[in-house]
């Protein structure tokens, strides 16, 4: 039997290793996006991978059957979601909960420092944190471009949850660390089983179902070390109650987007989320991404 290589991403640590790991955290980011480009939301090296999706395009080979029902659905759910197709499900699925994403991080980077005024390691990897998270909603951008859907526009959410959203990153740090870190790791969840997904969604588009796990790919690898720097400003007793809040906000967050219940299996997507130790990732990304120090075995 093979000795596992991480451990559990609740594994306690000390002030000194969370400190040492912001360290070595903010020296990965710098290499791993290069430089950021405060004004554009965006950072170098991401701008230049998504520009080479762009420059070489992939399309569906058999185009979708019924876009129409794609558009009506993909802001709010009107048709019964058991009476749309699998892949129209997961596209919507998809914009959905990178809508949701798109809408925290407009709030966020707006509360945090500008780079200018970042006194601190921990704000300095937030807003480069920020800028990584819009790279990804381009990301989600180019997915629906790619199976066809380039008339998508990203809509606010309802007045009161756009507010929620505005005003939960400044919560102070002891009521926004662990729910944030919550939020990481539902992401991770969610994008290891989409990936999973696009193989039976996309067994008849080899070159749409590859390209698409490229790109998911390039948002997976950052939010595994989201994950692990998220984790690193929470103490022992945090860590536990973010372990209970696992169960709690994943339910409440796929509740609000119908499509999940009928292409994932919930159940399993919480187990997966409280037992998550980075062993089951594969090594090509791990070896792109960041593990705290204390995470590995």
């Amino acid at each position: 039997m093979s000795t596992a290589k991480y451990r559990s991403v609740f594994t306690a640590a000390t002030a000194q290793q969370r400190k040492e790991n912001f360290d070595d955290y903010w020296i990965f980011t710098q290499q791993h996006g290069g430089e950021l480009l405060e004004e554009e939301k965006d950072l170098l090296k991401k701008r230049a991978r998504l520009q080479y999706f762009k420059d070489n395009p992939v399309k569906l080979r058999t185009p979708l059957a019924n876009p129409e029902a794609f558009y009506r659905n993909y802001v709010d759910m009107v048709d019964d979601p058991a009476s749309l197709d699998r892949m129209t499900l997961m596209l919507t699925g998809i914009y959905k909960f990178a809508r949701h994403e798109w809408v925290g991080i407009k709030g966020a980077w707006d509360a945090v420092p500008n780079m200018a005024n970042s006194l601190t390691v921990e704000d300095k990897i937030s807003r480069v944190h920020l800028a990584e998270e819009f790279c990804h909603v381009r990301l989600f951008d180019e997915m629906l471009k790619t199976c066809g859907l380039d008339k998508v526009e990203w809509v606010p959410l309802s007045p009161w949850k756009e507010k929620v959203y505005e005003q939960f990153p400044k919560f102070p740090g002891f009521l926004m660390d662990t729910p944030a870190f919550v939020t990481e790791l539902m992401g991770v969840t969610f994008y290891c089983h989409l990936h999973h997904l696009f193989n039976d969604v996309l067994a008849d588009e080899p070159e749409v179902c590859a390209r698409l796990k490229e790109l998911l790919d390039e948002i997976t690898i950052d939010e595994v070390a989201h994950v692990g720097q998220r984790r690193n400003f929470i103490g022992g007793i945090g860590m536990k109650v973010s372990k209970w809040l696992v169960k709690p906000f994943y339910t409440m967050f796929f509740n609000d987007i119908p499509e999940v219940a009928q292409l994932f299996d919930v159940p399993q997507m919480i187990k997966d989320g409280e037992n998550f130790d980075f062993n089951e990732l594969p090594d090509y990304m791990v070896e792109k991404s960041w593990i705290p120090s204390y995470c590995k075995a």
